[in-house]
Parts: C-alpha cells; sequence; structure tokens
C-alpha cells in the first residue's frame, strides 16, 4: 500500500506548449510498474483550455468545480459542471478548459501505452474556442 499524501507532490504550471492560459497541475498518482494509470487535477482559469490533443488508450475526466467546455474534433462545444465525467476514446482528437469566464478544476486520468500517455498537437485558436 501506499499513500499519498496532500500537498507532498508539487504543483506546476501549465507548459505554454500546450496550454493557452494559466493552467495549474496537481500530480495525484502515476501506479508503478506493471500498471499503467495516472492522475492529475487541473485547475484551469478562465479562458485557459489544453492544445488540441489525443490519449493512446482514451482519457477520462471528472469535473471537481467551476464550469468547463470541452470538444472533441468536428463536434460541438459542450458545457461541464462538477459532477460530470466525460470519456475520450483512443486516439479521439478534443481539448478542454475553462470557459471564457468562470475556472474548472477536473481530475484527468488516462493509461500509457508503449510509454506514452498524451499526443499533443495544434493549439485551440481564440476563433474555435468562443464557439
Amino acid at each position: 500500500m501506499e499513500i499519498k499524501r496532500a500537498g507532498s507532490q508539487p504543483s506546476s504550471r501549465g507548459p505554454a506548449e500546450w496550454f493557452s492560459g494559466s493552467v495549474r497541475v496537481d500530480p495525484l498518482f502515476q501506479a508503478p510498474d506493471p500498471a499503467f494509470v495516472s492522475g492529475a487535477s487541473v485547475t484551469f482559469e478562465p479562458g485557459a483550455r489544453t492544445a488540441w490533443h489525443t490519449h493512446p488508450l482514451g482519457q477520462t475526466l471528472v469535473v471537481t468545480a467551476g464550469c468547463g467546455w470541452v470538444q472533441r474534433e468536428g463536434g460541438p462545444v459542450e458545457e461541464i459542471h462538477p459532477g460530470d465525467v466525460v470519456w475520450f476514446p483512443p486516439g479521439e482528437k478534443h481539448w478542454h478548459g475553462a470557459t471564457s469566464t468562470t475556472g474548472m478544476t477536473h481530475i484527468a486520468i488516462q493509461e500509457k501505452l508503449n510509454g506514452k500517455v498524451v499526443e499533443w498537437l495544434e493549439h485551440v485558436d481564440d476563433e474555435q474556442y468562443q464557439k
């Protein structure tokens, strides 16, 4: 058994290569081998969002605070709220983040395949984000 104590892992700022706006990432867990799952709590300030990206084995988001937006390629922007759970299937191009006026926090859970959990793509431009 392993217990990760609250506050025992440092927060980090979401890198500008992968995020637009102010984003804080708080690591929660990374299961040791042979397990493949990891999770983090991600907080987006108003207007902040991820770049477009995919996950080789999919991703689950559990919204814990605020109000956010998610979008899969070719689909509408959907609003998400605390308690909502979002599943992106393997390889589905998508983005997620806060609305333009409200911050949002979610827990992101994903698995690695051949050591990789995410493929980062281009940034979501303001026109795409405002739809």
